[in-house]
């Protein structure tokens, strides 16, 4: 279930959903893949450490290798969208993120599952886990409610997991993976490879 590409019926429905922009404009889903091959990223809550550490990975794809390959890369995330810009100036993503805060889309895409597990004992972690747990935890609280104390309780739900998903152009999806635990994003490298783009 967890790479199971999501059907033309589905992808219809979740393209009608709404999220939200930076300044709070309502953009329809499907309008973000109707052009153009994109990758879009779901995260965990705007205050997730190990998140921003994967975006911030995300953010050093070169953007004239997505350009020659027709490729774009949207953040979409499940918190409020105050919390956006913050999210951008810490994770130094140039691209387009985007807030989900009811968790309709996410859940329309089958990403249901709620924990706060992280990497299963004997499992490798990935390589944009640099940071210990605990060192995560602190992180994830200095960047989150200590910097930011006006968007505490605005960050979004923090047992919802995200995922990766390469939709368009136009009402198709080519690459699902939904997580299972907080750590288990594609790897970068692995994820432009399947999207057709030069990395590094």
């Amino acid at each position: 279930m967890s790479k199971e590409i999501p059907d033309p019926e589905t992808i219809s429905k979740a393209s009608d959903i709404l999220v939200y922009g930076a300044k709070g404009e309502e953009v329809k889903f499907g309008s973000l893949f109707d052009q153009n091959k994109t990758i879009v990223v779901f995260i965990r809550h705007f205050f997730c450490g190990s998140f921003q550490a994967y975006v911030s990975h995300v953010s050093q794809v070169p953007q004239s290798a997505l350009d020659e390959a027709g490729t774009k890369i949207v953040v979409i995330g499940c918190g409020e969208w105050a919390g956006i810009q913050a999210y951008a100036d810490t994770t130094k993503f140039s691209g387009q993120i985007y807030a989900d805060p009811s968790r309709k889309l996410y859940h329309s895409l089958g990403m249901t599952i709620e924990t706060l597990a992280t990497t299963p004992s004997g499992q490798q972690k990935r390589s944009y886990l640099t940071s210990s747990f605990f060192s995560n935890v602190i992180q994830s609280i200095w960047r989150g409610p200590l910097q930011h104390p006006n968007l505490i309780g605005k960050q979004g739900n923090i047992s919802q997991l995200g995922g990766e998903f390469i939709f368009g152009p136009g009402n198709s999806c080519s690459f699902a993976s939904r997580m299972q635990h907080t750590e288990d994003h594609v790897e970068v490298a692995d994820l432009m490879a399947v999207a057709g783009v030069k990395y590094p």
